[in-house]
């Protein structure tokens, strides 16, 4: 093996290590993911140099994958991974300049490129409700995350980065910036101050008062979201979600188990119950309801740090199209799940 050979295994790596530089956590997660399952196929197949692959070999990836009935959409974001990873391969001259080309990335239809997974707008009323009307819940990490998580549509990676002086309980206001290690999807261009209602000012007031832990990160940073040990993982904020939105907090399972006994409840397999949403699932719930509220796909495309052309194409759907135009309003410091709540 020559000095710029690079097995399929090392290549990802290094081409991780770049991408670490560039992109927040969860998106280098994403990309190892995707990428990991090409590795484990060529090492299956016996490909040991990036630079023995063909047009061939990378057309029988794609063939093994369809033949393993994953969605459309789950595909296209696999082989553009891999693309990408051949683009920078060859850039340090480890394949041939014209390799990438040879992946077929599949066009998504709109239906296709649209997730359906989403925390329903009633399910979150009734999972907030709930939060804000026990004096156990209130103010726990997960009603604050949910709180925050579903008013403001943030990623995960945003709210993870906030710090506690980010947060201005007098204005209402949260502010996202990009501080690295903690990094915001599209870095400085995505910084921006979000207000938020009085209920969830609220909330985020008494999880600071009685649940958060008085500690600093790794910088000497204090988080407004902080546990025992400082900044919380990103599996620590996928736990709360999950658990935050498990049913059966407000109402009986829709699954007939019962919550004392239900091993979901645990915090290892919270992700595994039917009805429990993600941190993105949320997002994508609250972008929708921002919209069907009535503020400007603008409004939303600067509180969510998204574009207001990747709204359109994913949220902005036939059928709420005409509701998304007759409810357009200025409101953010009252937009509020519970709307008699909102002026409280």
């Amino acid at each position: 093996m020559s000095g710029r050979d690079l097995s399929p295994r090392a290549a990802r790596d290094r081409f991780l290590a770049r991408r670490k530089q560039e992109n927040t956590a969860n998106t280098v997660r994403s990309y190892r993911n995707r990428l990991t399952r090409f590795v484990r196929w060529a090492e299956d197949e016996g490909i040991e140099s990036m630079s023995d692959l063909s047009g061939w070999d990378l057309d029988e990836y794609r063939a093994a994958r369809e033949a393993a009935g994953i969605a459309p959409a789950t595909l296209n974001g696999e082989l553009t991974a891999l693309k990408q990873l051949l683009e920078y391969c060859a850039a340090i001259d480890v394949v041939d300049d014209a390799l990438h080309e040879t992946v077929h990335v599949p066009t998504l239809s709109r239906e296709e490129e649209s997730s359906d997974v989403r925390l329903a707008v009633d399910h979150a009323e009734t999972l907030l409700s709930t939060f804000r009307s026990s004096p156990a819940l209130f103010g726990r990490p997960e009603h604050a995350f949910l709180e925050v998580a579903w008013h403001v549509g943030a990623r995960l990676s945003g709210i993870r980065a906030l710090d506690l002086r980010d947060f201005d309980p007098e204005r209402r206001t949260l502010e996202f910036r990009h501080r690295p290690p903690t990094l915001l999807k599209n870095k400085a261009a995505g910084e921006r101050v979000v207000g938020v209602s009085k209920p969830v000012g609220r909330a985020l007031r008494a999880y600071v008062a009685r649940e958060r832990c008085d500690k600093r990160d790794d910088e000497g940073r204090k988080p407004l979201f902080c546990g025992r040990q400082g900044r919380p993982s990103p599996t620590t904020f996928r736990a709360w979600s999950y658990r935050g939105t498990q049913p059966c907090r407000a109402v009986a399972c829709p699954h007939g188990n019962e919550r004392e006994s239900c091993e979901y409840t645990h915090r290892n397999h919270a992700s595994k119950c039917p009805s429990s949403r993600s941190p993105h699932a949320i997002r994508t719930g609250s972008i929708t309801w921002q919209l069907l509220r009535g503020l400007e796909i603008e409004t939303v495309a600067k509180r969510v740090n998204a574009r207001p052309e990747t709204i359109r194409r994913h949220y902005y759907k036939a059928g709420e199209r005409e509701e998304f135009e007759e409810r357009r309003a200025d409101r953010t410091l009252t937009l509020d799940i519970q709307t008699g709540d909102a002026d409280v």
